[in-house]
């Protein structure tokens, strides 16, 4: 969506196909970080994308012993330029609205609802289309966003390398309540891992887990008194589960495809690489693919002069970063979370250095500002 925005704004006609009737799916990346609101700022929406429903985290906290610990404080990025200085945690839903809403005001943009893809129309060895079970587009390029089980990147025969991930994640909701903290906190014991994300009037929970020992294979009040044991603050947030089909699970993947495009088709966010949820940047890295590949592709689709460079020339561009994220996330899932999800839920002993000093601006710097941030290039041609 921020691709065919940025692409309409500039003048060139854009199609997106979205397989269901609205956005209303939960469970989604959430967390907007300093690096996108700063895109959303040089587009100039930034004070009307800010009154939408949102909460604010301007810290990393963890519980790792009982008491709660500042691991890392945004007001660093102020120094680095930023005007939006925090997360902003808001439903993908709304975000998603909001571009469709900013992009439609642009007549070269159309949204097609209920327009599942189920294969690539192909010319030769060129993508030309893509086809649904109601209507073909044809283009000049396809541009698969379609997620970690991209339907346009398998239709399209690209190779993913090799993926790493140890863990899954269980999601699920408990309401807020008066006295709880306003904020996006971390609980780390010897064998229990989860973050709870302050939602305004409910905590959106991500309980980690080893891959293929899923809590709901076994009993619901059994998993209710594991969080209570670790949080007994939660004693009357569990009630809130009343079964398991009030929980999601989230595959975790960690992949990459060897390369993003073929003739005709470029794949960009999870299509392109699947992130961890560590760290909440898989939709930042995203908008970031989406932001480069329109200041790539931009002059070239507007002059009819698209080539393969130009394709393999995003994928150089945001492969590095990629590549360095998705190192992060291994290292943490193999050296940090998988090792400790095994214990009697014992707390975890941190160095009193750890979220001191320098440290306590290191991780929202790498999270906030990403690797390799991008900058909003294209022209509006509606500017006179």
């Amino acid at each position: 969506m921020v691709h065919a925005l940025l692409l309409a704004r500039a003048g060139i006609e854009v199609v997106v196909l979205e397989k269901h009737n609205d956005f209303l799916r939960d469970f989604r990346g959430d967390t907007v970080h300093p690096s996108t609101l700063r895109i959303i700022d040089e587009l100039g929406l930034i004070d009307e994308f800010l009154r939408l429903p949102h909460t604010k985290v301007d810290r990393l906290a963890f519980d790792t012993d009982g008491t709660l610990r500042t691991f890392g404080n945004f007001s660093a990025l102020k120094w680095l330029g930023f005007k939006q200085p925090y997360i902003a945690l808001m439903p993908q839903w709304d975000f998603l609205d909001f571009l469709a809403e900013k992009a439609s005001a642009y007549p070269e943009f159309t949204l097609v609802r209920n327009a599942e893809v189920t294969d690539v129309i192909v010319d030769g060895d060129r993508v030309i289309g893509l086809r649904t079970p109601e209507l073909e587009v044809h283009a000049e390029l396809v541009v698969g966003a379609d997620g970690r089980k991209s339907a346009v990147r398998a239709a399209a025969g690209l190779q993913v390398g090799a993926s790493n991930s140890p863990i899954d994640v269980l999601w699920f909701r408990l309401k807020w309540r008066p006295g709880d903290p306003q904020e996006l906190v971390g609980v780390i014991r010897k064998g229990l891992m989860m973050a709870m994300i302050y939602r305004g009037d409910y905590w959106q929970v991500a309980y980690i887990f080893p891959k293929g020992q899923n809590p709901r294979d076994g009993s619901l009040e059994a998993f209710k008194e594991r969080l209570v044991s670790v949080q007994p603050n939660l004693a009357q947030h569990v009630s809130d589960l009343h079964s398991w089909d009030d929980t999601s699970q989230l595959d975790v993947r960690v992949d990459r495809l060897k390369t993003w495009w073929r003739k005709g088709l470029l794949c960009i966010g999870d299509a392109a690489h699947a992130m961890s949820p560590a760290g909440g940047v898989g939709i930042n890295l995203a908008v970031a693919d989406a932001v480069a590949a329109a200041n790539i592709l931009c002059g070239p689709l507007r002059e009819n002069r698209l080539t393969e460079a130009d394709l393999a020339k995003v994928q150089r561009r945001r492969e590095l970063p990629t590549r360095i994220i998705q190192a992060g996330q291994v290292f943490a899932q193999n050296n940090a979370i998988e090792p400790n999800l095994a214990g009697d839920l014992s707390p975890i002993r941190v160095p009193k250095i750890v979220g001191r000093g320098p440290l306590l601006f290191i991780p929202p710097i790498i999270v906030g500002r990403g690797i390799r941030p991008e900058h909003v290039r294209t022209p509006d041609a509606h500017v006179s």
